[in-house]
């Protein structure tokens, strides 16, 4: 199963030079960049890992790209995303996120149901990657 969030998840890996003109491309429209990763990809997991502290003064797309080999060095078998925040309105948004790393085998979800009073059904999402411990999965 190939997990599919962000920006870019339908498509092939990139490249490292298409990820180094995304990075381009957020420097442009001065978007503050970071670089988060986890073990556990559950879609309402949001607070991932961060990398370093958050590259707001960076304007160097190699350095950036840097610090993502960095993190992909560490932690090989995670995913790495690389967030880009822009805060012309006063507030940091996430205006564009992109996976840059994946463990070799995506262990997936799985739809567990379970029923509830009245016979009404509950729907859930289970995350094959949490049955085992943190710093175990993706060996």
């Amino acid at each position: 199963m190939r997990l599919t969030q962000g920006t870019f998840s339908f498509l092939p890996d990139l490249t490292n030079e298409e990820i180094y003109k995304q990075i381009e491309y957020c420097l442009h429209n001065d978007w503050a960049i970071n670089v988060e990763f986890t073990d556990d990809p559950h879609p309402r997991n949001s607070y991932w890992e961060l990398w370093g502290l958050p590259m707001f003064d960076l304007k160097d797309a190699a350095a950036i790209l840097y610090e993502i080999n960095e993190c992909r060095k560490a932690y090989p078998n995670h995913y790495i995303k690389v967030n880009a925040f822009d805060s012309s309105k006063g507030r940091e948004t996430v205006a564009i996120s992109f996976i840059v790393n994946r463990p070799k085998e995506e262990p997936g979800f799985k739809l567990v149901r379970q029923e509830i009073e009245g016979r009404a059904m509950r729907y859930t999402v289970h995350s094959y990657a949490t049955d085992s411990p943190e710093g175990q999965r993706y060996k």
